[in-house]
């Protein structure tokens, strides 16, 4: 007999994602948390006090180096991109329209009432 009649399929040479790590599944880190502070450096004790309460008031975690060393670079970027981040804005309530009952609750439409 022949082979073809038995054919099982191609072996398949492609491995799962997870196993040899082509594929980040947990991509997204959370900057400024416990598992992943933020990366401070300053130059002076003083400095070093005020992004502390800087940190303190936003919630956040890091790690604040003090480099005292002359021609140090103080290097806070990550926390001044995470303060300078717009909030949310939220849609407020829409105004009933001509037909709709009136919110006053008199129980006319509210072109007849609080237009």
């Amino acid at each position: 007999m022949s082979d073809k009649f038995f054919f099982k399929g191609r072996q398949d040479a492609r491995q799962h994602h997870t196993t040899y790590g082509g594929f980040q599944t947990n991509a997204s880190q959370k900057s400024g948390s416990k598992k992943h502070p933020l990366k401070l450096v300053v130059t002076c004790e003083a400095r070093k006090k005020e992004v502390e309460a800087l940190v303190e008031e936003a919630h956040l975690y890091a790690d604040i180096t003090l480099d005292s060393s002359n021609g140090a670079v103080e290097s806070i970027g990550e926390l001044t991109a995470i303060l300078s981040k717009g909030s949310t804005i939220k849609k407020q309530a829409k105004t009933p329209s001509r037909n709709d009952p009136c919110s006053c609750g008199s129980g006319l439409k509210f072109k007849k009432c609080c237009a």
